[in-house]
């Protein structure tokens, strides 16, 4: 599958495959030739719940599915990797030969389940020995795999940013009530909904200690991000996905595929999506083929008229923050980014309350959390909040892109915007990249 690290594979060719949307697009009788075809999912919940060991696979072996994975291993007893699938042979092989030397009595990955191809990851859902499957994919792909997964009645994991546009949020909303109905989980990559100071702050927010919310900036502003030039012999498919973060249907550019995380935030804080997004930005660093804006600034109007000036850029050289600051009636709430902290002070400047926080021991406890919640057999299905986080970015992409205002409302019940591919096939072309220009892009 797409990876995260992607590196020169000009000599290490996957299976050719082709894809077209109907695979991902199940319908309901789709989905019911499915179960026919598969123990269903419910059944397969409650086996799970009473296995001594529980079985993982992965989609997607790069630096992001190799964390995520290891972070699963590294905190929970009693599970095994199973089945791997990536687009190349050389990042399974990796993957298998790292988790062996950390985790050797937790890798039982044989070589007849590590899977390559465009269509891999339908191998690991069919597996029937995988209860959970972890979805590290670029984000373009993700509500169409965790759709697929919740069908398979498997547990999952899916990394942020859960959709990329419109159309996939409607997927994502389809999987989530498909997972409560089967009782099984799907957990997401939001560690900061996991992160000690992040819930402390939230506590005390609602608990009143900095008065009504008035309103909040929020910024992600970071230095350059990785590119991948393009290797002779590369389709423009296989080009594309190598270097995903600067394809829009791919990544969602730095808004959705990064500075989600700041918006979950914000959206966990407010207590809801926003009601509208007003915003502009642009770009002057970028490679000439890539699609990404360098930084976009956008105003979200929360309910209660409770205003987000949000920040998010991408520029060498530049001052990087990445930080919340909630302002309240009383005292402002001040949320640092990674393992900086939290804490509240009041209009004179005196600290009121303060917490820390490690990241490193967020990103584990969402996968203990998913063990925990599979062998209790109390399922935990969060995919709507996180689909909403994501339709948040995608939200504030569309208003700076088209430079309208775009209304919740719209985004998520009039938008026809759908950027996956209607055919994807390995060797198949691709129309070459084309950024957004305001007045010029229009609102769909």
């Amino acid at each position: 599958m797409p990876i995260e690290d992607a590196s020169d594979h000009s000599t290490v060719q996957p299976a050719k495959s082709h894809t077209d949307r109907r695979n991902f697009l199940c319908s309901t009788a789709a989905a019911s030739t499915f179960a026919a075809m598969t123990v269903p999912s419910m059944v397969h919940s409650e086996e799970a719940t009473k296995k001594q060991t529980i079985n993982l696979g992965i989609v997607g072996c790069g630096g992001r599915g190799s964390g995520a994975i290891n972070d699963s291993l590294s905190i929970n007893e009693g599970i095994k990797l199973v089945a791997a699938a990536d687009l190349y042979a050389d990042k399974n092989e990796r993957l298998k030969s790292t988790l062996t030397r950390r985790h050797p009595e937790k890798i039982a990955l044989e070589e007849n389940k590590m899977y390559t191809g465009l269509d891999g990851y339908k191998k690991v859902l069919e597996d029937p020995d995988v209860d959970v499957v972890l979805l590290t994919t670029s984000p373009g792909f993700r509500p169409y795999h965790i759709l697929e997964a919740v069908e398979a009645g498997k547990h999952v994991f899916a990394e942020k940013p859960s959709c990329v546009d419109p159309a996939g949020y409607q997927i994502c909303l389809k999987a989530h009530e498909l997972a409560e109905k089967n009782g099984t989980s799907i957990v997401t990559g939001t560690q900061y909904r996991r992160q000690v100071n992040y819930v402390g702050a939230v506590d005390k927010i609602r608990s009143g200690m900095i008065g009504d919310i008035v309103s909040a900036t929020s910024r992600y502003c970071s230095t350059g991000i990785w590119y991948k030039n393009r290797t002779e012999g590369m389709s423009d498919t296989e080009y594309q996905l190598n270097n995903w973060m600067h394809f829009i249907w791919l990544s969602g550019d730095q808004i959705t595929e990064q500075a989600v995380h700041n918006i979950d935030t914000m959206n966990w804080v407010m207590g809801s999506a926003p009601i509208s997004a007003y915003g502009s930005g642009g770009r002057f660093t970028r490679p000439d083929d890539s699609e990404m804006w360098d930084n976009m600034e956008i105003d979200y109007m929360y309910p209660g008229d409770r205003n987000l000036s949000f920040m998010c850029r991408q520029v060498p050289g530049t001052r990087g923050d990445n930080s919340n600051v909630i302002y309240g009636t009383e005292a402002n709430c001040h949320i640092g980014a990674g393992s900086t902290g939290s804490r509240i002070v009041d209009r004179n400047g005196k600290e009121l309350w303060s917490m820390k926080g490690s990241i490193a021991d967020a990103y584990k406890q969402e996968h203990k959390d998913l063990i925990d919640a599979v062998r209790s057999n109390q399922p935990i299905v969060e995919l709507k909040q996180t689909a909403e986080s994501s339709l948040t970015a995608v939200m504030g992409r569309m208003a700076a892109y088209t430079g309208q205002l775009v209304s919740w409302d719209f985004a998520s019940k009039e938008s026809t915007l759908d950027l996956f591919p209607k055919e994807l096939a390995w060797d198949g072309k691709r129309p070459a990249g084309e950024y957004a220009i305001p007045g010029k892009t229009k609102l769909v």
